[in-house]
């Protein structure tokens, strides 16, 4: 294996893939990062294997778009037979898959996520907005209607699914309209985390050229509406999880008390909820740990141990 660690933690970013062949109008990552490459399943099965070999038991598949993944080897459904022997690599006790297309997020792929065990039923979903106009001048497909059909069917499937993206608003031409259609989305969607950013111009995208741009106090005006939407949203879907039972994996302790910090299923490192875990004497780093939600703040929950899980 060509890899260090740089630190000990229990879970670790795994690349299957660089490059990107989508050309959305907003996006310059296809001109830096060239076209859509995927690695080969044995590279891959084998750096999980060395990575579990150093202490991780969580893997966090990463890539420009994760459901590419296998086209380029002739098989457009490699993903949904390599999550599962990912998820079978001793040492290894959850895989999580990041950055979907929601485009190409077909029902087999959904399938694989929300009921393999050992994959975190966690949904990446790169929306970007859900106004049909707005998505059409981004080069991107989709409606608010077929957005939420596609949560409908994760949640058939596995009710509690973590489902995250990000939106951009204030895009070129974007209208109160397309706005309304984005607040529909977002508002019967009930994610667990949106990232909420406001359109710039990128050197070297087709976005520079468009008309109707709006001017920097309108596009802030539309984040800051659109931030404190998806704050009150977010934590209404973190408190409707109170009562449910989580498997957390203990990634630090706090200095000052017996508390401890992890993550349950429905959560992604560094970008999404936390979960502290109080009346955690005898815990570690490493540690999965099932638990009861008993409270949350903000998009945090607040979870009381029942027992620590065998590896």
């Amino acid at each position: 294996m060509l890899r260090t660690r740089l630190d000990d933690a229990p879970v670790a970013p795994l690349k299957i893939a660089s490059g990107c062949d989508r050309r959305c109008s907003f996006c310059a990552i296809p001109s830096f990062r060239g076209a859509f490459v995927s690695r080969s399943a044995e590279d891959i099965l084998g750096e999980a294997a060395w990575l579990a070999e150093h202490g991780v038991r969580e893997l966090f598949l990463v890539s420009e778009n994760s459901t590419s993944y296998g086209k380029d080897l002739g098989d457009v459904r490699a993903l949904e037979t390599l999550i599962p022997q990912l998820a079978q690599v001793p040492g290894i006790d959850r895989v999580r898959v990041s950055y979907l297309q929601p485009a190409e997020t077909r029902p087999g792929l959904v399938k694989v996520i929300a009921t393999t065990p050992g994959v975190a039923d966690y949904f990446d979903l790169s929306f970007q907005h859900s106004s049909e106009a707005v998505l059409r001048r981004m080069r991107r497909f989709g409606s608010t209607d077929s957005f939420l059909a596609l949560i409908k069917q994760i949640r058939e499937l596995s009710p509690e699914a973590g489902i995250r993206t990000n939106v951009i608003v204030g895009f070129p031409g974007e209208t109160e309209d397309d706005l309304k259609e984005l607040e529909r989305f977002l508002t019967e969607g009930r994610l667990d985390a949106v990232g909420v950013f406001g359109y710039s111009d990128e050197d070297g995208t087709e976005a520079l050229t468009l008309d109707g741009k709006l001017d920097a106090d309108t596009v802030a005006e539309r984040v800051a509406r659109f931030s404190a939407l998806v704050e009150e949203l977010t934590n209404q879907r973190a408190e409707d999880r109170i009562g449910q039972q989580v498997v957390v994996l203990v990634e630090h302790e706090e200095d000052d008390d017996s508390d401890c910090v992890g993550r349950a299923a429905h959560q992604a490192p560094e970008v999404d909820g936390e979960c502290v875990l109080v009346e955690a004497d005898g815990l570690k780093v490493g540690d999965l740990v099932r638990a009861e939600v008993v409270d949350s703040e903000g998009v945090d929950l607040i979870v009381r141990p029942i027992e620590v899980l065998p590896r």
